[in-house]
């Protein structure tokens, strides 16, 4: 069975859909202990292009911050690019907090933010509510190629029809599975069950849905590489 890394898929997936128009975006998020970065795609999926948490100028979240704390413009932590693309790459809509980022200081005493520079680009993306199931195909000819699933909850309106609030309130509930990849990747068709038993428990007592993003492709084009797990 082919298997694919998850970045390899979006570098493929963004050069053969070169052709469709592809937003930019930038969004950046002082440090704080509530602010949150929000990235979304009306269309098509994130592709984190980079991100910065530390300082690059003295400008950007200087309001009401002392000189001494804005001196620093070459502050950045290493890895910060690589834990945004885990988190965020082949979704519609990631939220992370500043905090989780910040695993260490790059620079003590300077107040630093997250930049992030992503791309949207066009992919089928589908979500299956639990104990439900995925269904991904494509046209004859061409085969799935996953660019990122998850399983938990990252919302209160999802798979929310008729749930008491118990179920629903836990959005900080979300797992990323490379399972929907192994087991759809290079075929026309694939279908999958959205339970604990295929993708584990989370959050118990929360009612969860899987989220899969893939975009069709021919054979032959795709690189034979593993599927990173984290």
């Amino acid at each position: 069975m082919l298997r694919f890394s998850l970045r390899t898929a979006l570098l493929l997936a963004a050069t053969c859909l070169l052709m469709t128009a592809v937003s930019t975006e930038r969004v950046v998020t002082c440090d704080s202990n509530n602010n949150v970065q929000h990235l979304s795609c009306d269309f098509g999926v994130i592709s984190v292009q980079a991100a910065l948490y530390g300082r690059a100028d003295n400008e950007t979240c200087s309001q009401w911050i002392t000189e001494e704390q804005l001196n620093d413009t070459q502050c950045s932590q290493n890895g910060t690019t690589d834990v945004l693309r885990r988190r965020c790459d082949g979704k519609k809509v990631c939220e992370i907090n500043a905090n989780v980022i910040g695993t260490s200081d790059p620079c003590f005493g300077v107040h630093k933010y997250l930049e992030t520079i992503y791309t949207c680009f066009p992919a089928i993306h589908v979500v299956a509510c639990e104990r439900s199931l995925a269904h991904l195909f494509c046209d004859v000819g061409q085969v799935i190629f996953v660019l990122g699933a998850d399983y938990g909850r990252r919302d209160q309106t999802t798979c929310s029809f008729r749930r008491p609030e118990r179920q629903i309130q836990n959005v900080d509930c979300s797992r990323p599975t490379s399972q929907v990849a192994d087991s759809c990747n290079g075929k026309n068709s694939c279908t999958i069950r959205a339970n604990n038993s295929v993708f584990g428990d989370p959050c118990r007592g929360t009612y969860k849905y899987l989220e899969v993003s893939y975009v069709c492709d021919y054979p032959g084009l795709a690189p034979e590489e593993p599927v990173e797990t984290h």
